[in-house]
């Protein structure tokens, strides 16, 4: 009986020794699993915040401006810088003061407080029919964001049907998202950044260089069948260390089913409502499709009667 003890316990021994043999040795393959798994594992793709705040890095992923997902790997200093025109009466948030940019603070303020509640990074921004401001909102919400602690903030043009985000901008909308969706382009390809030497409006806070956008392309009538693509998870996932924030701008709800097929590889979403138009049973019915959703709430858009605040903070908030 003594014996089978003894042999028992050197097996034991053997197996300690041999789970602590990898930890003096260091190989280098166990480092780079952990990081394939901590990217890529679908898993992982909701825990944003994780990857913003605590960064795997390892001796062969030094590099922090680096991640590789399925083979792809993603530089944000190799992002091509092109010049933008901006359509400033259609981006209120670039403003100092006033009623409007006040607005998007509070907006900006409330999804702050939600990310303190759960995980929360890639907001997809819908409506429940066609002209009601999702694009002005989502826009303008990046926008806000990235003037917000020098926040990173990816945009992108998700309404691949009928794409606007770029004249918003003043940009190029090809290649897009439609493109990286069919495998006609990499995440690179279609990302871009608004030049160094721009400033939107003079004295304010250069905010642009904070901001990188992927314009929509032209899916046409594949948009449906491109916004179902895994690809767009991938996209996600490999963009998510690398920016705080991910804002997708999407078609409306009820005409098509692009939106629903996008909010699945989002954190939440944001409806927007057009004060005085957008019929209660339009806005039932955008909830209802987007159920199996995070909805942050609802946004109230082109309501002409704001708050006067501008007084009791001992400013006019119309004074530009």
């Amino acid at each position: 009986m003594s014996r089978i003890y003894e042999a028992l316990q050197k097996a034991e021994s053997e197996r300690k020794l041999e789970r602590r043999e990898p930890e003096l040795g260091v190989p280098e393959q166990p480092a780079s699993a952990a990081m394939t798994t901590a990217v890529a594992d679908p898993e992982d793709a909701f825990a944003t915040p994780r990857f913003a705040e605590t960064p795997i890095v390892t001796e062969r992923y030094a590099e922090p401006s680096m991640r590789r997902v399925d083979g792809e790997s993603l530089d944000l200093s190799r992002v091509p810088a092109r010049p933008w025109a901006l359509s400033l009466p259609q981006l209120p948030a670039l403003q100092d003061r006033g009623p409007a940019v006040e607005q998007f603070r509070s907006l900006r303020s409330r999804i702050y407080e939600l990310r303190d509640i759960s995980p929360l990074k890639t907001i997809l921004v819908s409506s429940g029919v066609p002209q009601e401001g999702k694009s002005f909102v989502s826009t303008n919400l990046a926008l806000s964001l990235a003037r917000h602690k020098n926040s990173k903030v990816l945009l992108i043009d998700g309404d691949m049907r009928r794409y606007s985000l770029h004249q918003i901008l003043g940009c190029e909308s090809h290649p897009g998202l439609a493109d990286y969706l069919a495998g006609k382009a990499t995440a690179m390809d279609v990302m871009q950044r608004p030049e160094v030497s721009q400033t939107p409006i003079t004295g304010a806070t250069p905010i642009l260089p904070n901001l990188t956008f992927i314009a929509g392309g032209n899916g046409g009538d594949k948009a449906a069948d491109l916004s179902g693509s895994p690809r767009f998870g991938e996209l996600i996932r490999l963009a998510a260390p690398h920016f705080d924030w991910i804002i997708v701008d999407s078609s409306p709800v009820l005409p098509v089913s692009d939106a629903v097929n996008l909010a699945r590889w989002c954190d939440g979403v944001l409806l927007v409502a057009r004060g005085g138009v957008t019929k209660f049973p339009v806005a039932q019915r955008a909830q209802s499709e987007l159920k199996a959703s995070n909805i942050l709430g609802f946004v109230l858009n082109a309501v002409h009667e704001t708050p006067e605040i501008g007084g009791y903070y001992g400013y006019d908030a119309t004074a530009q």
